[in-house]
């Protein structure tokens, strides 16, 4: 199967040499000089013209211009960016790949790309090559790699407040656009949004079942399911595919970037659903009258606990001078996603990474399971190495399981907060073990040799992360669904 390289795009500002010198040589035979010729013509020695249509010499722009005026054509013609033909892309795509880091650490001799260089044995070395720096990928994608992306991501975050000014910026321009009034965003307006960027709408049942949405950028066609769970926000999915096209997502280089991709679509979909400037100022006012409330966020811009919650971090610190964390705990007492810029310390492995790591059995978001009422918001102080933490925390459910959602501050910012008044109070010494993860003494002598538990490992604990542009996704099943619903003709 005959393949066609896409080349790896340059900084603006560069000049790519071998596609330059491929344009250069695929002008001079097309008019039949030869290199003595093309090199009397511009005042230069055969061997320099070489060099150039090799792309091992840059030339200034003053010779450039001598060689356009040479071959008849403009020099804005020897600088298009596309090889001038696709075997010009492949033999540019090997020489390339041979002035890799991926050659250098293989020591393999080098193959001289040439006119005798046969077509089909070009393509074999560049799909080759191809081939061995997926394996290479597919051979980092493991937890490891994931782990210490989430942590490096965590970390920007924190950095940043966990507001992203660009992102706030395109969604004041989007609601705008389509003049949104403020106030809580409809799904009406979800879809005049997707209207305005040229979009149209599409439920279908069929839908992929690895993805939320999928988008037809040749056709303009977004796909949604046809039937929504009841947790589920139906204008999230749109949103958030929304959020990819206008931030110009492409295929993901690697796992850090699929995760800050992700944190981007939700971001800026959040960001649509509860604007900057009515939210803030909502909060403004409640932390003026000491009555700050993930709650009354959640019912002002109608939206789930957590969205209200994720949004509530982004706009706390930068408009409030209260810094927080968050947090979302699975019913079996991992930690799902976490952030923090407030000192609290979760518990995490020696990358630093905090996904799956077991939660202090005394933290709000671990006690919170145990409370009968799923209606009604539950406050606790606790006591930890670190100082001592309120928390506000919801019970949420999910096809996963059960998760509880919680939004916590220092203790001297809590005077700003509903729920100050709580008399829960707890002690957490993690991550000591005699806190919570180690049995108490009288309890592990009756039982320690006489209990052989079977663990429920989940399915991911050894493999690799799944592999390919989009992980997880089944980007087969993808173009099927795509060629099934085109529109035809």
């Amino acid at each position: 199967m005959a393949i066609t390289p896409t080349l790896a795009p340059l900084p603006d500002d560069a000049v790519d040499t071998l596609v330059l010198g491929r344009r250069i040589r695929h002008l001079r035979t097309a008019r039949g000089l030869t290199l003595d010729e093309l090199g009397a013509a511009i005042g230069r020695a055969a061997s320099q013209v070489s060099m150039i249509e090799n792309g091992h010499r840059e030339p200034k722009l003053s010779l450039l211009s001598q060689i356009a005026a040479a071959l008849g054509v403009p020099v804005a013609e020897l600088l298009r960016e596309e090889a001038p033909s696709r075997r010009s892309a492949l033999e540019v795509e090997l020489e390339r790949a041979q002035r890799g880091p991926l050659f250098a650490s293989l020591a393999m001799p080098t193959v001289k790309v040439g006119k005798s260089l046969p077509t089909d044995a070009l393509e074999a070395l560049v799909r080759l090559q191809a081939e061995v720096q997926r394996l290479l990928t597919e051979k980092a994608a493991t937890p490891e790699e994931a782990r210490r992306a989430n942590a490096e991501l965590r970390a920007t975050m924190r950095a940043q407040d966990n507001y992203f000014p660009e992102l706030e910026e395109h969604a004041r321009r989007l609601l705008g656009a389509v003049e949104h009034p403020g106030g809580p965003l409809s799904q009406r307006g979800t879809a005049d949004i997707a209207a305005h960027l040229g979009f149209t709408l599409h439920y279908v049942h069929d839908l992929p079942h690895s993805t939320r949405s999928v988008t037809d950028l040749a056709n303009r066609r977004i796909y949604l399911p046809h039937g929504l769970t009841s947790s589920s926000d139906p204008r999230s999915a749109l949103l958030q595919a929304i959020a990819s096209f206008v931030l110009g997502h492409a295929e993901p280089r690697d796992y850090g970037d699929f995760l800050r991709q992700r944190v981007e679509t939700n971001y800026l979909a959040a960001a649509l659903m509860l604007p900057e400037a009515g939210a803030a100022e909502l909060m403004r006012e409640a932390k003026a009258e000491r009555r700050l409330s993930v709650e009354d966020l959640r019912d002002a811009y109608a939206v789930p606990y957590e969205t209200a919650a994720h949004r509530f971090t982004n706009l706390a610190t930068r408009h409030l001078d209260v810094p927080v964390h968050f947090m979302k705990v699975h019913e079996s007492g991992t930690l799902h996603k976490a952030y923090e810029n407030d000192g609290v310390r979760f518990p995490s492995d020696p990358l630093g990474a905090i996904e799956g790591q077991p939660v202090c059995k005394n933290w709000t978001a671990r006690i919170v399971f145990a409370i009968p009422d799923r209606f009604s918001p539950y406050y606790q102080y606790t006591d930890t190495p670190t100082g001592t933490f309120w928390c506000t925390s919801r019970v949420q459910g999910s096809s996963e399981g059960d998760f509880s959602v919680s939004v916590g501050v220092p203790f001297q910012h809590v005077r700003w907060f509903r729920g100050r008044e709580t008399t829960e109070r707890a002690v957490s010494r993690c991550p000591d073990p005699t806190c919570c993860r180690q049995a108490p003494t009288e309890l592990a002598d009756r039982w320690a040799d006489r209990a052989w538990p079977s663990a429920r490992p989940h399915a991911s604990t050894l493999a690799a992360l799944p592999t390919g542009a989009f992980p997880g996704v089944d980007t087969t099943e993808v173009y099927e669904f795509l060629d099934r619903h085109a529109p035809q003709g």
